[in-house]
């Protein structure tokens, strides 16, 4: 099984036109701070480092603090955590409404910063500049080792793992299928068209599939149906996809999936670590290197839901242009250069945060929620023997 990391409404970035205290954040915050008027700019996609803009991320209705901005440092002051870089204003975030913080590179966490996340069980997530996983930071208490024990022993029970696997391909299949009915509601295009048909044809069939070798078929055959249907529904022509590549993306629409899928996986795997889980002892994927299978698993249902629409909109609405991407010469993978990996990041924070249902509960959620009430679903599956059912985004 390789790893690899439903139109919305479109998603704007406007500054709101109203003035902010610049040391106090109490309001909204997507876009940066011009502290010669302390009036709220949209950024040109300069990466002008000496700019006296900060390029870190917060907002009251986000999760997560994203820290972008090389030589950011983050320390507390006694119920809030203060982000400072150079001689820029500095971000002050109440603790209570932190879930989550990204460290994209050199980014520096004093160490009170780092015991306030271990005592509230903020999850803190260490990446590469390029958004590559490295690493994450985890309290006693998140760590559960009879969760972990049990796991252990589910990962030999063949019925356990097969039955689990079936619904989450079950779930990706339905909402993949869903996804290209969706775009292609007013277009019609044949050869999307042909590849629901097929899409469809896989999903009748995990009814009579038995074993695990023949359901990762079907998702691999799924997969070959869906990316080239995919791409035949972006309509930017400054933009074409054919062929899902990764490690690395060679092209703008590959980045910016690959993107959003270690952003997704990100998220599944704080949720995991909260409620006690291994995020390593997955079901579905596997693999001789130890990596997160369990959140490679729990994310697969998400990733047409929430990475593959918003990757289609922003392309479709023309948000980047080709100037907004950069190649490495190092191994000629193509990726968001910074300025353009902000926008990505509030866009996605968006995503996060729209409202969907979950049968769950009867209010709506955000789509943030309804990962959690995923991970839950599957913790009481690998606990009390409840089936594990997938999330099926509603039609």
């Amino acid at each position: 099984m390789q790893l690899d990391t439903e139109p919305n409404q479109e998603l704007e970035i406007l500054a709101q036109g109203q003035e902010h205290q610049i040391a106090f954040l109490h309001q909204p915050y997507l876009v940066e701070i011009d502290i010669t008027t302390d009036k709220e700019i949209i950024s040109d996609g300069g990466d002008d480092k000496h700019s006296p803009l900060q390029k870190n991320i917060w907002n009251q209705e986000m999760a997560a603090i994203y820290l972008l901005e090389q030589g950011t440092s983050i320390y507390k002051d006694h119920l809030r955590f203060i982000i400072h870089v150079s001689e820029k204003p500095k971000l002050e975030i109440p603790i209570r409404e932190v879930e989550q913080i990204m460290i994209f590179g050199n980014i520096q966490l004093s160490t009170p910063v780092i015991n306030a996340c271990l005592k509230e069980k903020i999850g803190v997530l260490f990446l590469n500049q390029l958004g590559q996983y490295h690493g994450h930071l985890a309290s006693e208490e998140s760590t559960n080792i009879d969760n972990h024990l049990i796991q252990m022993q589910r990962r030999d029970d063949d019925y356990f793992q097969f039955h689990v696997s079936k619904a989450i391909v079950y779930g990706k299949l339905t909402n993949s299928k869903q996804l290209l009915m969706r775009f292609n509601r007013k277009r019609k295009i044949t050869a999307v068209e042909q590849a629901i048909y097929g899409i469809s044809k896989d999903i009748d069939s995990l009814e009579l599939v038995d074993n695990l070798d023949s359901l990762r078929g079907y998702e691999g055959i799924t997969a070959a149906r869906y990316f080239p249907a995919f791409g035949q529904l972006v309509t930017n022509p400054n933009f074409e996809f054919s062929l899902r590549n990764r490690q690395p993306p060679t092209d703008p629409i590959n980045s910016l999936l690959s993107f959003g899928y270690t952003l997704l996986l990100n998220n599944v795997m704080s949720f995991i670590v909260a409620e006690g889980l291994s995020p390593y002892i997955g079901n579905f994927h596997y693999g001789e290197r130890q990596k997160s299978y369990l959140a490679f698993d729990l994310m697969e249902e998400f990733r047409s839901v929430i990475v593959d629409s918003l990757v289609m909109n922003i392309i479709n609405h023309s948000v980047f242009k080709p100037q907004d991407f950069d190649i490495l010469d190092s191994t000629g993978g193509v990726y968001l250069n910074q300025s353009a990996r902000r926008i990505f990041l509030q866009k996605f924070e968006a995503r996060m945060n729209e409202e969907t249902s979950h049968p769950d509960l009867q209010s709506q959620v955000t789509y943030r929620h309804a990962i959690q009430l995923q991970v839950r679903r599957y913790k009481r599956c690998l606990l009390s023997d409840i089936p594990y059912a997938a999330f099926l985004r509603p039609s």
